[in-house]
C-alpha cells in the first residue's frame, strides 16, 4: 500500500492535519509526526471514515535516534518506506533582533526549521532511493528568501532549510527522489494565526489569507508530477497578496 508521512501535526486547523485528511482521504496509509499526542490524537478524530489508515506517532524531529525510529516504525508496519514525506515542522515569533532575540531562540529555530530537515532528509535519501525513489516536501516560507524584521531568526532558520532542500534536489533527482521547496508567501488560515492575531480574518477579508486544505493539495499534485516535468521549487500565495 502506498503511504504517506507528515512532520509537523499540530492543530486540526493547520497544514500538517489538512495534509493527513487529504492523503487518508486518497487511500494512503498514513503516519503523522508531531510532538504533542493529543493534538494528534484530535487530527486522528477530525479524519472522516477511514481513520484506521492514519496513524499517530509523537517525536521530535530535531532528535537523530527519534527521526530514524520514526522511519523504523514505519517500515515495519507498512514493509517499505514512504512514498511521500512532508517535512512541515516549523516555529514563528517576532523578536526584536538586539532587545529580545535570545541565543536560545536562535537555536531553536534552527533546530526545528534546519536541523530537523538535514535529519529527516537524510533518513530519506538512506531509505528511499534504494526502494525506487519517493516526494519529499518541505514547507517554505516567504522569510527563506528575504529576511523582514522582526523575524530575523525565522528567515536565517529557513533560508537554511531551503538550501538543504534545493541542494537534495540537485544531489538526488537524478536518482528517483523528487525534493520540492514549497515557499508559502502569505498568511495561513490556521489556528496558530487566527489564536495569536484573531483579527487576521477581517485584516485580509474574504480568500485573503491561505487555505489549508488547498495547500494540502497543492503538496499532493507536486507529489503526482511525472519525472518529465519536476518542480524542485514552487511559490504559492493568495490573488490579493502582493508580491
Amino acid at each position: 500500500m502506498k503511504s504517506a508521512l507528515v512532520f509537523g501535526v499540530g492543530s486540526q486547523q493547520g497544514i500538517g492535519a489538512a495534509l493527513c485528511r487529504l492523503f487518508v482521504q486518497e487511500g494512503y496509509q498514513t503516519f503523522g509526526i508531531g510532538r504533542t499526542e493529543a493534538k494528534l490524537m484530535d487530527t486522528k478524530s477530525s479524519i472522516a471514515g477511514k481513520a484506521d489508515l492514519f496513524q499517530p506517532i509523537a517525536a521530535d524531529c530535531t532528535d537523530p535516534q527519534s527521526v530514524c525510529g520514526v522511519f523504523d516504525q514505519i517500515e515495519s508496519s507498512s514493509g517499505s518506506p514512504p512514498s511521500i514525506i512532508i517535512y512541515n515542522a516549523g516555529n514563528n515569533y517576532p523578536a526584536d533582533f538586539a532587545e529580545e532575540l535570545t541565543n536560545e531562540q536562535f537555536e531553536q529555530d534552527w533546530r526545528v526549521c534546519a536541523f530537523g530537515a538535514q535529519l529527516v532528509g537524510r533518513e530519506v535519501v538512506r531509505r528511499t532511493i534504494p526502494a525506487g525513489g519517493a516526494t519529499l516536501i518541505f514547507t517554505g516560507a516567504t522569510a527563506s528568501i528575504r529576511a523582514k524584521p522582526p523575524f530575523i531568526s525565522f528567515a536565517a532558520a529557513k533560508s537554511a532549510q531551503r538550501a538543504v532542500a534545493l541542494g537534495l534536489a540537485r544531489q538526488y533527482g537524478a536518482e528517483g527522489l523528487h525534493v520540492v521547496h514549497l515557499v508559502i508567501d502569505g498568511v495561513v488560515n490556521g489556528d496558530q494565526v487566527n489564536k495569536r492575531f484573531p483579527e487576521a480574518r477581517n485584516h485580509f477579508g474574504e480568500q485573503g489569507m491561505l487555505d489549508v486544505d488547498q495547500i494540502a493539495k497543492v503538496m499532493l499534485q507536486l507529489h503526482l508530477q511525472d519525472k518529465t516535468v519536476w518542480t524542485s521549487e514552487l511559490d504559492i500565495r493568495p490573488f490579493k497578496e502582493s508580491f
